[in-house]
């Protein structure tokens, strides 16, 4: 399976995802500075870590390739709740994996309820229960 793929830098805009430091983020400000006499632009690319929540910065030229995740959404069953974490299956590879509920879905996340999760570079998030 494919983890991630390359795109050039001026491809990114606000709300896209691109890879900084090794961390899948999501794109929350862009700033270009204008070409000088020999060289190309600059970008300025600020994201949140999607799976940590940390700002992270990338600085390169807008012609450069950058690394973009390949992100995959799910739906999943849980099976079971235990305080801080609940016990989920895919339903459509029935694999069984436990997950960490989120501090906004604690109390919502129930047995039996479906849940929308994100999956990317070998990481998973609960985004939503269903």
């Amino acid at each position: 399976m494919v983890e991630k793929l390359y795109a050039t830098a001026k491809e990114l805009k606000e709300g896209k995802y691109v890879i900084i430091d090794g961390v899948p983020c999501k794109v929350v400000q862009v700033e270009i500075s204008k070409p000088g006499k020999h060289g190309a632009a600059k970008m300025r690319v600020v994201g949140i870590g999607i799976f940590d929540g940390q700002k992270k910065t990338l600085l390169t030229p807008s012609d450069a390739d950058v690394e973009v995740p390949v992100i995959e959404r799910k739906v999943v069953q849980v099976l079971s709740v235990s305080g801080d974490s609940a016990q989920v299956m895919d339903n459509e590879t029935y694999e069984v994996y436990d997950m960490t509920i989120p501090e906004e879905l604690k109390g919502k996340v129930e047995v039996g309820k479906e849940v929308e999760i994100m999956e990317a570079m070998g990481m998973r998030k609960m985004e939503r229960v269903r």
